[in-house]
């Protein structure tokens, strides 16, 4: 290939936007011909290379969006630290099959037993399967919807917070919801209700959710909807961070707060 088909060929893989391919031109076509490929198989290795790198590039920009507090996989979750989860199930929940049918994922256990690490590596599992996917905390939630029904934006809020296919709100339950906050929720709950799915981590098992919403009746009314079609998923192993402290002996052992054992399937 002289210089001048070089540069030709490098202006037309940027005219198509094949950036990949351009960037590593030479180092593809070299490995093309030590492993003696044929054109079509060069060419399914060229365009595979393009593909990565796309999506790489999606993945980066949407987890960028979700707005992870930090980056976890399912496998860096250590199942043998937590005898009470199936890895079946969560194997399971990796597959996005709820997801793709707007189903709800409850995660609900201790503090630091690992549930915004699982909330967390399928929210990234989703992107890499094409879903769009949002992360907030609860108590963030509560207060975009308050700003939003204070200023007249509500429905706008609600509208946005509709469309990503997987909605995760973190830490359900650590700070009591007042009346008008848990009416709002139940609008958003109700918005996404068989359209997208949500998946809440929480220290409270779901008996104890009107407390936390300070009203029973508008707790009811929410865990109807997403208890309807839904895994609710306890975990009763100890915290991460104080099992070091505990192996450390700065800590005596301690059993869990949460009381509600059930797990039901997917």
């Amino acid at each position: 290939m002289t210089a001048i088909d070089h540069e030709a060929l490098v202006a037309m893989l940027d005219r198509l936007k094949l950036s990949a391919i351009r960037d590593q031109l030479d180092t593809l076509l070299d490995e093309a011909a030590r492993s003696k490929m044929t054109l079509r198989e060069a060419l399914a290795f060229f365009v595979s290379r393009e593909i990565a790198r796309r999506d790489e590039r999606r993945i980066s920009m949407a987890s960028k969006l979700a707005q992870f507090p930090f980056v976890r996989e399912i496998d860096g979750f250590e199942f043998d630290a937590q005898p009470s989860l199936d890895p079946g199930q969560i194997r399971e929940l990796v597959t996005c099959r709820w997801i793709a049918h707007g189903d709800t994922t409850l995660f609900l256990g201790p503090p630091g037993t690992g549930k915004t690490h699982l909330a967390v590596a399928l929210g990234r599992e989703a992107i890499r399967q094409n879903y769009s996917v949002q992360f907030v905390t609860a108590a963030t939630l509560v207060a975009m919807l308050a700003k939003a029904h204070d200023d007249g934006s509500l429905d706008k809020q609600l509208t946005l917070l509709a469309r990503p296919k997987l909605l995760i709100i973190d830490e359900l339950g650590y700070l009591p919801f007042e009346a008008n906050a848990a009416h709002l929720f139940f609008q958003l709950v109700s918005r996404r209700y068989e359209k997208g799915s949500i998946l809440i981590t929480s220290n409270r098992s779901v008996g104890e959710w009107g407390g936390v919403f300070g009203d029973p009746v508008v707790a009811t009314a929410i865990l109807d909807r997403l208890l309807h079609h839904s895994a609710v998923i306890t975990i009763r192993g100890d915290s991460y961070r104080l099992r070091e402290k505990r192996r450390s002996g700065l800590l005596q052992k301690a059993g869990p707060t949460l009381e509600n054992t059930e797990t039901t399937a997917p």
